[in-house]
């Protein structure tokens, strides 16, 4: 298939294609007698699989390094890489229930300032 069915069927634009090309997260196309980038099935799989690494947050130079490994090495990349994007979830869901705590502090104070007729000039 050509680069805009591929990008059709995959749902992102032939640019992204291209870029993902050229930053190593998939093969170079082969090319017809024509010039035309030539894709199979796999170049879609790969690029479904890139995305769903995107939704869960994954970089792409992480994704790259999981899309070089195969085999064994590639089951246990995988599973060490979302090891690791959990304990990253995680840090940045403590970060945002203290950020959460703070903020009802803060709204709490303004309001017992308001309540008392004063102006909150410092909190």
């Amino acid at each position: 298939m050509k680069i805009g069915e591929l990008a059709e069927r995959a749902g992102i634009a032939a640019s992204a294609i291209r870029y993902y090309e050229k930053a190593g997260l998939m093969p170079k196309a082969t090319r017809g007698a024509n010039g035309y980038r030539a894709y199979d099935d796999a170049a879609l799989e790969r690029i479904n699989l890139i995305q769903i690494g995107q939704q869960l947050g994954f970089t792409l130079e992480a994704m790259r390094a999981i899309l070089s490994l195969r085999g064994e090495a590639l089951h246990e990349g995988l599973v060490t890489n979302l090891d690791a994007r959990l304990a990253d979830v995680e840090r940045m869901m403590q970060t945002l229930r203290e950020q959460q705590a703070s903020l009802l502090e803060t709204k709490k104070q303004i309001q017992a300032t308001f309540e008392r007729g004063e102006c909150p000039t410092s909190l």
